[in-house]
């Protein structure tokens, strides 16, 4: 049959099928004792409503048993494909190191370069679909992945070549991002106009000509990258077609986020140092704020105003920056824990921030991100959850019965 039924759910949590702002995020909408419509050939979600109210259809039943379901978790945040891990600068920074101290050493992001740049692309895909497989099984349905490891022609459009690899395999929807501008290679130390030239006049026209990225993104801080650096990159990115978004005041105030609203980026990621100009700035865009509560965790930044930008009426979302050096994780459900307990933010307001809101900052709101009629059927079964606070009040804990993808129980052998 090409039609599967889902009877008996205890609960479908996050129905709702917009992008939510301010007071809107304390809120998800859901359904009570419940069934679901799929098509097993698109994979995508038919129709959905009360058992009281189902539909005579010839399909294939399955009683989900009382079991509640939400949907997967979008990561709209990530550098998944990098050649090794980074524990040493872990020890380094117990030891006192902060994050620039480690970076002027040949630390940090140089780090994952010079691996980078060694490793080949088939060993990079098989590193990264690795990870790949273990993020779909902690309940993640959707991920952006940046380059960045790469910093010249040769490993860049390796690294791109190595995401749309992903892409091409992958039952969830992968978004690719150029981040030729995350770092400055050691063999441009001291000339950062001529790397940029190398972004625009060479990398950027190859990325384009091959459709290799739906975004383009700019690390915008002290040393790296400044708000004319932004301007310029994204200028000739969005020629090209290709959308912006901004790594923004994370280990400072530089400006990123006012850059990035020029720019018309989707997305400012980060934003510790975030302050009122820029909530301003924001709330009279249509760029989301994505913060990435791993990063700060893990580096011991200060916590971004993330409960006074959703008093202040904005919008924003939740990504995990799994990468190798500052968020070594891909766990979503961790995520809302951290910025519930950092941020004294909702539970609500996390889910939100992690779902739909996500899905508006990777550009996919339209196919994942809540439970809805047309949307893939990507969803998590929940265990013994009574309700949604229960998810981010169990830190660390292993909350999934079953991850669904397009319609299908994914295990973690299907790629």
């Amino acid at each position: 049959m090409s039609e599967i039924l889902l009877t008996n759910i205890k609960t479908i949590y996050q129905t709702d099928n917009f992008f939510k702002r301010g007071s809107e995020m304390d809120s998800i909408s859901s359904i009570d004792n419940a069934w679901m419509l799929m098509d097993n050939i698109s994979g995508k979600i038919i129709s959905l409503g009360k058992m009281d109210e189902i539909p005579n259809h010839q399909a294939e039943i399955i009683d989900m048993k009382n079991r509640a379901i939400m949907p997967t978790w979008v990561d709209s945040h990530t550098h998944l494909v990098f050649a090794k891990s980074r524990e040493q600068e872990f020890v380094d920074r117990i030891h006192g190191l902060s994050y620039q101290e480690i970076a002027s050493r040949g630390g940090g992001i140089l780090n994952s370069v010079e691996h980078t740049r060694q490793m080949s692309e088939d060993e990079l895909f098989e590193k990264s679909l690795v990870r790949l497989n273990n993020i779909i099984s902690l309940g993640t349905g959707a991920v952006e992945i940046k380059s960045g490891y790469g910093l010249n022609l040769e490993s860049e459009l390796k690294l791109l070549k190595v995401i749309n690899r992903l892409k091409d395999i992958s039952p969830i929807p992968i978004k690719s991002t150029f981040l030729g501008a995350h770092a400055i290679p050691k063999e441009f130390k001291d000339d950062k106009k001529g790397y940029i030239h190398l972004i625009i006049n060479e990398i950027l026209p190859e990325v384009a000509k091959n459709n290799y990225a739906d975004f383009c993104d700019i690390f915008c801080e002290k040393d790296y990258f400044d708000y004319d650096d932004v301007i310029n990159i994204m200028t000739e990115a969005k020629r090209y077609g290709i959308i912006p978004k901004v790594h923004a005041e994370q280990l400072s105030h530089s400006n990123g986020i006012e850059a990035g609203v020029k720019v018309s980026a989707i997305s400012v990621d980060h934003v510790e140092f975030a302050n009122l100009s820029d909530f301003e700035f924001l709330k009279n865009s249509s760029t989301i704020p994505n913060i990435l509560p791993g990063a700060a965790y893990f580096l011991g930044l200060p916590n971004p105003p993330v409960r006074k930008m959703i008093d202040y009426g904005l919008g924003i979302s939740i990504a995990s920056d799994f990468n190798p050096g500052s968020s070594p994780t891909g766990n979503m459900h961790l995520m809302t824990s951290i910025a519930c307990v950092q941020y004294k933010i909702t539970p609500n307001e996390a889910i939100n921030a992690a779902t739909i809101n996500s899905a508006y900052a990777m550009n996919v709101s339209n196919i994942v991100g809540s439970i809805s009629e047309n949307k893939f059927a990507n969803f998590i079964v929940l265990k013994d959850v009574q309700n949604l606070n229960f998810i981010p009040y169990s830190i660390g804990m292993n909350i999934i019965d079953e991850v669904w993808i397009n319609g299908k129980p994914f295990k973690n052998n299907n790629l």
